[in-house]
């Protein structure tokens, strides 16, 4: 499976980021340019009255505009106060007052009863202060009043009207905010009308602003902690915690935008912002990582600025003798944040050119979080209308999006290296298998053949024991002179009858050992009915026996073949019995005669004997054993062999 390159994730994250802002300028024309009812109204021209309080003051509950302090005048909408600096002295701080309260008057005059409540939105109010609404001068909205108001950044306003004016239509809406008087307050222009007809933009700007970027974050931080686990199991590598530190500082970085914490002091917007330059501290540690250039000075830069500004940046009014507020602070912070940003990014990517695609990947994603960033510092500065959206909401799906396709690289290079090792694997078991395959053919090779030298050798010893010694008798019989031709005839079967045996021990038998006396009855029963004894065969099933090869056969075959010469030849018998039995863990073949006996013992003790020593050699071979009982009423004749060797 082949991996993008660089070039054309680039270009891939370049149109990714195209299609983001352009859906979000559909969303925004969808929600914001649509065609209203009459009844709502967009109030883009206001009158604004400023006055310096000594100290904050909470908004009361009813207020005359016509008896405010004051002159009022003409602005529009949406307006952006001009940046002031804060007085140096006590006494010209004490003239000018410690808080400013600014007062917007918007005339609704002539509004239609659209039979329904009445709502006031706006896109955003920008202050670091306190906001109430009023309503033919009753208090219909009061915002929270500690810290900056990041609600009122990020959060549309949304008041409803008509619960708190005695069901009648508004004729002036008056919005008091407090603030510190060097902040730069800005505020969008309003909608008012029926809120069905004003919802739809409300949720679009709710959604986009808030809830899609929590989301975004959220997954963020759900795979870092991800990541975080696998490092617990993978210690050494560093990437994952790296990882989990990216998604955790990220998410830090992002609070700002869905979350509105009354947090006293500043602490809120310090968390958020400095959390922006540890961020990238990560980043650049990340990108040291992929692209394996040290970059000390680089490193001591970034660090050492992250460290700068969240010292300095401590909001410890009590402590420094003079403290910018955080509407001050923040842009500035944003605009150090950016600027060291671009330089991560250009020299990260100049790093991992050539020697790092994900490095050049995490430079390009850091490079267009820097773009998006912009639209912070420029709203926050006033800029650009604060109407605007802050794009920067939207760095943390491109960081996601970078840093997730690199674990998706990892994980198809990790699945990649497995199938290579696999098929490496399976090539060298092939190789082997191959390899056992010629082996076990060149050793079956080799044990037919030493099988057909056994068996050669057995059969040579065979003959020459058996049908040679014969034909060598016959010859010297007939060289000596003094035998008959009947006599010579008798010899001549006699090695025939051996011949015969020994290919018929060469028959495939199946460990059947019936049908091996059969054969052997089938040879013998001509013979035997030429001398007059009859044969009585009373032979029944047995049980198989495995170990019964051609060897083995030729040796019962030898061993029943002798006794039935011996009664032919020296008991005079007119009957033998032939009887088959299973006797314990092996069977018996029983030979019984009628003829005039023998003396074992003398039998066994003469050279005479050597056809019996033959038959207890034989038996001996192939585990069993032979036995005689001889009297004057004949000879039975025992052979026992074992089920199993």
């Amino acid at each position: 499976m082949k991996i993008l390159p660089a070039s054309l994730f680039a270009n891939a994250v370049f149109a990714l980021s195209l299609a983001l802002l352009m859906a979000v300028g559909v969303w925004y024309l969808k929600a914001d340019g649509t065609q209203l009812p009459d009844a709502t109204r967009h109030l883009t021209q206001a009158d604004l009255l400023n006055a310096d309080v000594p100290d904050r003051t909470p908004p009361p509950a009813t207020v005359d505009s016509k008896t405010l302090p004051g002159v009022w005048q003409p602005v529009v909408l949406p307006y952006a106060q001009p940046f002031a600096l804060p007085q140096q002295t006590g006494a010209s701080a004490g003239a000018a007052g410690s808080v400013r309260t600014d007062w917007y008057r918007l005339s609704v005059h002539g509004v239609p009863d659209p039979g329904q409540p009445l709502v006031l939105y706006g896109v955003r109010i920008k202050t670091e202060g306190t906001i109430a609404v009023y309503a033919n001068g009753r208090l219909v909205h009061r915002a929270q009043e500690h810290g900056p108001l990041w609600n009122s950044l990020f959060t549309p306003l949304w008041v409803v009207l008509d619960n708190a004016v005695e069901d009648a239509p508004p004729t002036e809406i008056l919005i008091r905010i407090q603030h510190p008087p060097h902040t730069r307050e800005a505020i969008s222009s309003f909608w008012l009308g029926p809120a069905d007809a004003l919802r739809g933009r409300y949720y679009a700007r709710q959604w986009l602003q808030r809830e899609l970027p929590a989301t975004l974050s959220a997954a963020f931080l759900a795979v870092g902690v991800f990541a975080l686990f696998v490092w617990f199991r993978r210690g050494h590598e560093r990437r994952y915690l790296l990882f989990f530190h990216l998604a955790a500082v990220s998410f830090a970085g992002h609070l700002h935008y869905y979350v509105g914490l009354p947090i006293v002091g500043g602490w809120f917007a310090w968390l958020t912002s400095n959390a922006l330059f540890w961020l990238l501290t990560v980043i650049h540690l990340f990108m040291r990582q992929l692209h394996g250039r040290r970059l000390t000075w680089l490193t001591r830069a970034v660090i050492g600025v992250s460290l700068v500004v969240s010292v300095l940046s401590l909001p410890m009014v009590g402590v420094l003798p003079v403290y910018p507020s955080t509407s001050i602070l923040v842009p500035v912070i944003y605009g150090v944040a950016v600027v060291q940003s671009v330089v991560v990014s250009v020299v990260g990517a100049i790093s991992s050119w050539r020697r790092s695609v994900d490095g050049l990947l995490v430079a390009v994603g850091l490079c267009v979080c820097s773009l998006l960033g912009m639209s912070e510092w420029l709203i926050y500065n006033n800029v650009i209308s604060v109407e605007g959206w802050f794009l920067g909401a939207y760095a943390n799906a491109v960081t996601f999006g970078v840093f997730g396709f690199l674990m998706y690289r990892r994980y198809i290079s990790a699945i990649v290296e497995v199938e290579q090792v696999n098929a490496n694997l399976a090539y060298r078991l092939q190789a082997r298998e191959a390899e056992l395959e010629e082996s076990h053919r060149l050793l079956r090779e080799a044990a037919l053949r030493q099988t057909i030298s056994d068996e050669r050798q057995r059969l040579m010893q065979d003959m020459h024991d058996g049908l040679g010694a014969s034909l060598i008798s016959a010859i010297r019989s007939v060289e000596h002179g003094g035998v008959s031709d009947l006599k010579v005839s008798q010899i001549l079967k006699g090695c025939l009858d051996d011949l015969k045996l020994t290919i018929d021990s060469m028959e495939p038998i199946e460990a059947d050992l019936l049908l091996l006396l059969a054969t052997l009855r089938f040879r013998l029963e001509p013979r035997l009915e030429g001398s007059g004894i009859a044969l009585r065969w009373e032979v029944q099933a047995l049980p198989a026996l495995p170990w019964l090869d051609p060897s083995s056969a030729l040796h019962i075959l030898r061993i029943v073949q002798e006794s039935i010469a011996n009664i032919l030849h020296h008991t005079r018998a007119s009957e033998i019995r032939v009887v088959t039995a299973r006797v314990g863990e092996g069977v018996t073949v029983s030979i019984d005669d009628n003829g005039q006996g023998f003396d074992v013992r003398h039998a066994l003790a003469a050279a005479a004997g050597r056809g019996l020593h033959n038959q207890q050699r034989r038996a001996h071979a192939i585990g069993g054993t032979v036995g005689w009982r001889s009297g004057p009423t004949g000879t039975h004749f025992t052979l026992w062999l074992p089920l199993t060797r």
